[in-house]
């Protein structure tokens, strides 16, 4: 015990209880250092001694917190560097409020005490405030959460004119010190919840069990705008949705994007995925059993997704038929030239080899990849290749080789105009000697 108290003092830890047995740790370490190397960086007058300040006393003093804030955001020196000195309006303005957040910690501590209320195997994590460049309010690292203050730390009486036009309207249409404790609630059920699986489903529920779970739990309403959003307007972003669903090239028009979106209204898959869980819970009789299975939900298990998203009748139909309904959609490869698939007599040389389509693609979306046996058995591509006038076959130039087992993948990144994509096809054969 000794131990961890003397690590604590060290850190400039601040603890709160949460659950019995059980203290809340707080670390904003990485806020004071960053003010002591801003005050240097103002007022030195060249930028060698800027670079060393921002090094000696900030980044290489950087808690667990930071070092995962810029490992997850890629930050740069240059780009710390870049915000620290064009925005001095800004800083001034968002000063107090940094340098004051230990005054937050207890309104956070209580909402992740009613988390451990609703979900009582909740693992203690530690909460870092540091300061980034602009481009994470919150988010979550293996054990931590990890608060950007530059974003989470504003009111409305922070200065914002000085910043890029793309980040104004988080500070116009939030409140983000306000909306907080609930961020960091958020924050924290990422923390336990199991790895996430690439694709558009699975990524707007991992979102949404911890938007759903942080306000069931805390009580409060969600602050994201595209709850409210797709509350109001459930049939057209359902149905939009449904459409999205297996494209893959459309995710950020759903998820941690901008408003590229059709509705300008971004990260609506957080509505999708709020919205499976409000109604799996609703329909759940043991309502603590809902959350725990929400929260450890195994994005791995296709049928364990299955059962919760189509228990809810969001969608018109079941996952299993909307994914059946896709692949009907999907072009295909009709015949090669100037040879068939799977031929064992394939004269080498410099070859044209020609894909036909069972439908016109886009002319600027192509893919080559190796097949099931590797680099090895993949011929050299040339740079010579084209689609025909109205996009039903293409053509690339590949260097065979005698006596060879070959293999080329013509990969999904084809697609049709509406990015439905093709269905991928393995050539492969043999050359003569």
């Amino acid at each position: 015990m000794k131990k961890v108290i003397c690590f604590a003092l060290l850190l400039s830890l601040t603890s709160l209880s949460f659950a019995q047995g059980s203290k809340q740790v707080f670390v904003s370490t990485d806020i004071d250092n960053f003010w002591n190397a801003y005050d240097k960086i103002i007022a030195a007058k060249d930028s060698v001694s800027q670079y060393a300040f921002l090094r000696d006393l900030y980044l290489d003093k950087a808690t667990p917190g930071l070092k995962g804030m810029i490992e997850v955001r890629h930050y740069s020196e240059i780009e710390f560097m870049d915000r620290i000195t064009q925005h001095p309006k800004f800083w001034n303005s968002i000063r107090p409020n940094m340098l004051q957040v230990k005054n937050l910690y207890p309104e956070i501590a209580a909402n992740i005490q009613k988390l451990q209320k609703a979900y009582p195997d909740l693992k203690p994590v530690p909460i870092y405030f540091s300061v980034g460049a602009f481009r994470a309010g919150g988010t979550a690292q293996e054990k931590k959460v990890l608060i950007g203050s530059e974003l989470s730390l504003a009111d409305k009486t922070t200065i914002i004119d000085e910043l890029p036009a793309w980040r104004q309207p988080f500070y116009k249409t939030q409140n983000p010190i306000k909306e907080l404790p609930l961020l960091c609630t958020h924050e924290y059920i990422h923390t336990q919840q199991k790895e996430l699986v690439q694709n558009l489903l699975s990524m707007c529920l991992y979102e949404g069990v911890a938007e759903f779970v942080s306000c069931k739990a805390s009580g409060e309403k969600s602050n994201a705008p595209a709850i409210e959003f797709g509350k109001a307007n459930r049939q057209i972003v359902v149905d939009q949705f449904v459409s999205d669903l297996f494209l893959m090239s459309n995710n950020n028009n759903w998820i941690w994007g901008e408003n590229t979106n059709k509705f300008k209204v971004r990260d609506l898959g957080y509505y999708i995925g709020y919205e499976i869980c409000e109604r799996y819970y609703n329909l759940s009789k043991d309502k603590t059993k809902a959350i725990k299975e929400l929260i450890e939900l195994d994005y791995t298990d296709e049928k364990q997704v299955e059962r919760i998203v189509d228990l809810t009748n969001l969608f018109p139909k079941s996952l299993e038929e909307l994914y059946s309904d896709y692949e009907r959609q999907r072009p295909a490869v009709t015949m090669l030239a100037p040879f068939e698939n799977g031929n064992q007599n394939v004269k080498p040389g410099l070859t044209k080899i020609t894909v036909h389509f069972s439908e016109p693609l886009l002319k600027h979306n192509t893919g080559l990849d190796f097949g099931p046996l590797g680099q090895d058995y993949c011929p050299k591509i040339k740079p010579f290749r084209y689609f025909s006038e109205d996009g039903k076959s293409w053509t690339f130039e590949a260097d065979l080789q005698p006596n060879q087992h070959y293999q080329i993948l013509i990969s999904n990144n084809f697609r049709k105009e509406n990015g439905v994509r093709l269905k991928p096809y393995l050539i492969e054969f043999k050359t003569t000697e």
